[in-house]
């Protein structure tokens, strides 16, 4: 077994044929989740090298793949099985030949011949039309393939025969993301910016290959490989460098660990914590961050260890030690503000409210700015300053959330902020972040107005759209602006509310028509329409029981009196106040909602004047997605056993696929609908008829929902 890091002009430029086995499963990446991702990543490397293309690069890392050589004659091309990582090799010949295609097309000459041999074995070393190819993917693929690599460029990937195909979806996608980069800076910059992607793409990238003899047991190097063990965290790695380079530069070891990084094995920072779908000690996703707040650059999670190396090589520019010691300052920050967000009763400065606020949405990838702002290199920075640049930032987040905007580039983005806190002279750090937030124009990056969230929140179903947690926090923030917590002001009336502790209550219920009685000339949809709008809910200090919670407004049992024994919430005796002695009802709930919305918008304002207009076009809310989608997620896995709804249908089983398909009954169906049509012999929608456990409530419908909004995108209500 040979074992070599190796560049994809390594790897490709030599005559050979990489085969797919015919058992593996066929193309299932797509562009959320792998193909916009590497994109992403080469454009950052050529980004760099086209800022300063005389110095020295760290390549970046893509991943491994497992070969193993296959006995051939010597007069034919080399060829090696590919064990595993066929959709990273196959996904790499897509994106240099698009890169190949677009480059030849504006007529830069040189890198489109360097990328040529990449993607096509010499004329000498073919046999046979599919000699042609390095990588021979499994046979479902072949026709897909054959002809998006084949088609003459400019391709016209509509007239293609397999133009729903997953491979052409993925080569037209990196053809179009070249055809803008290559363009961004217009005609006279093409020729510099195609060769930095060119030459990013053969030279700056780099594959961890496994390369196997024939006679090597492939299955049993292949189950060892990944096989669970001990993982190395980010932070192992970035520890073990640290210290070898400190052993090599003759520091006391035993003092600097004990000093500085002893901390870092504590349970604190060895606790797991989510990011996004995913877990990482906290130790590794700090130092993640600590990173972005000292490059200003994004920097993922799969990179923090190269980009750590990468720092303190070439950017840094002070001793090992002296990182040491940056790094436990900034540590001891992390540490402060992060347990702060925990501290659930009492006071809160500015910092301690922002971290809890920002653990409750869910938005990890703000905290390097944090951390910019309380470790800055400047020194201390005026807790003005700091609250300045937080009120605004905060408010973009919750604007956003609340008009449930995109959070894709969220990361780019945060590291924008990161450089104009670093570059901005103190004094000015606060109002530069603001108005930097409030020059952003693009669907990703705006900052939403009053108008906006104004017309989203009025008729907002909130209690289904937000999650319990958010719209806590939202109710908790609109109970304290009542008791005069106001932005940059102490209240004088008292505490703030406890934190995420109350539960939410719908004022009038969900289950109304019993003892709630429609006005005349009210129909039922116009109640049901405002049952879960922000001003129908509010905060008790523990859930009242369903009768009380179901039951009338008036009366001595009834729902009012109930809530005025919870009248230290002003929510609540305001609402008392206005209503106990009349029938809550639809005018009740949309000027409570209109309450409501000033004071969300006076708690998060934004800019006086700031308006923003938005062309969103055709966004990506109109995402389909596949079986084969949540299976590349990891929302389900292949050979996942399906369940009917329960009734007249009950008991038929399904099974998931690798490829995305379903079988039911013995016969393979294309989609879940088509698969519960087999069942119900009529029209069905699949997504809701299929569960993932025999009695269980989630269908495929709660995982694609799950799926769409991890990549913060909103699905179709309905579908096939």
């Amino acid at each position: 077994m040979d074992t070599q890091v190796r560049t994809p002009q390594a790897i490709f430029m030599q005559p050979q044929r990489l085969l797919v086995p015919l058992f593996q499963r066929p193309y299932v990446w797509n562009e959320e989740l792998q193909w916009e991702p590497l994109w992403k990543d080469l454009e950052r490397v050529a980004t760099r090298l086209l800022k300063a293309p005389h110095d020295s690069h760290a390549p970046h890392f893509l991943g491994a793949v497992v070969l193993q050589q296959l006995s051939s004659p010597t007069s034919d091309l080399q060829q090696r099985t590919v064990i595993d990582g066929q959709q990273r090799l196959t996904t790499f010949q897509l994106l240099l030949d698009a890169l190949h295609a677009e480059i030849e097309h504006v007529g830069v000459a040189m890198p489109a011949a360097r990328l040529e041999p990449l993607i096509a074995n010499g004329e000498a070393f073919r046999r046979s039309r599919e000699d042609r190819f390095k990588v021979w993917p499994t046979n479902r693929d072949r026709p897909a393939f054959n002809e998006v690599m084949e088609a003459a460029s400019p391709i016209d990937y509509q007239k293609l025969k397999n133009r729903g195909s997953r491979l052409a979806k993925a080569h037209e996608y990196f053809a179009l993301q070249c055809r803008e980069w290559l363009n961004v800076e217009g005609p006279d910059a093409v020729a510099s910016r195609a060769e930095a992607i060119e030459r990013s793409a053969r030279e700056l990238m780099q594959i961890v290959v496994i390369d196997l003899a024939a006679s090597e047991n492939a299955q049993e190097i292949f189950e060892t490989l990944n096989a669970r063990g001990a993982v190395l965290t980010a932070a192992d790695l970035i520890k073990n460098f640290v210290f070898q380079r400190l052993l090599e530069q003759g520091a006391d070891v035993e003092e600097a660990y004990a000093k500085y990084w002893e901390q870092f094995e504590t349970a604190f920072w060895e606790e797991e914590v989510s990011v996004g779908r995913t877990k990482h000690q906290r130790s590794s996703v700090f130092l993640n961050h600590w990173l972005v707040a000292r490059t200003g650059e994004e920097i993922l999670a799969r990179e923090v260890f190269s980009g750590f190396k990468t720092y303190a090589d070439y950017n840094a520019g002070r001793p090992m030690i002296d990182l040491l010691k940056e790094i436990k300052r900034a540590a001891s920050v992390y540490r402060d503000f992060t347990e702060k967000a925990e501290n659930l009763d009492g006071p809160l400065d500015r910092v301690g409210l922002f971290a809890y606020r920002v653990k409750t949405l869910e938005s990890e990838v703000v905290k390097p700015v944090l951390l910019s702002l309380l470790d800055h290199p400047a020194g201390p920075l005026a807790p003005e300053e700091i609250a300045t640049a937080l009120d605004a930032l905060e408010s973009w987040l919750v604007r956003r959330m609340l008009v449930r905007a995109t959070a894709k580039s969220y990361n780019k983005l945060m590291a924008d902020v990161v450089s104009v806190v670093r570059n901005c002279p103190a004094g000015s750090i606060g109002e530069s972040v603001r108005n930097f937030l409030a020059s952003q124009q693009s669907e990703v990056g705006y900052w939403p107005d009053d108008d906006e969230v104004r017309l989203e929140l009025a008729s907002l179903p909130i209690y289904r759209k937000v999650s319990r947690a958010r719209l806590r926090m939202l109710l908790e923030s609109i109970e304290d602006h009542w008791r005069g917590w106001l932005p940059g002001q102490t209240s004088a009336a008292g505490m703030r509310i406890r934190r995420n502790s109350y539960a939410i209550e719908h004022v009038m219920p969900q289950a109304w028509s019993k003892h709630w009685p429609l006005p005349t000339g009210i129909p039922e949809t116009e109640r049901d329409a405002r049952i879960h709008r922000i001003g129908n809910l509010t905060l008790l200090t523990k859930k009242l029981n369903s009768t009380v919670s179901n039951g009338p407004w008036a009366g001595d049992t009834g729902k009012a009196a109930h809530l005025l024994e919870n009248d230290v919430l002003l929510l609540n005796s305001r609402l008392i106040k206005s209503y106990g002695a009349r029938q809550w009802d639809e005018e009740g709930i949309d000027q409570r909602t209109s309450e409501a919305l000033d004071t969300v918008l006076q708690i998060w304002p934004v800019p006086p004047g700031h308006k923003v207009k938005i062309d969103r076009g055709q966004s990506a809310t109109n995402v389909f997605v596949e079986i084969a989608d949540l299976l590349a997620s990891g929302h389900l896995t292949s050979g996942q056993m399906l369940f009917s709804r329960p009734g007249k249908y009950g008991g038929e089983t399904a099974r998931v696929l690798s490829d995305g398909r379903i079988e039911v009954r013995g016969q393979i169906c294309s989609s879940p609908s088509q698969a519960g049509i087999l069942v119900r012999k009529k029209a069905t929608n699949g997504w809701h008829f299929w569960r993932l456990s025999l009695n269980g409530k989630q269908s495929l419908n709660h995982v694609r929902t799950e799926y769409l909004q991890e990549l913060a995108i909103d699905g179709p209500e309905d579908g096939s």
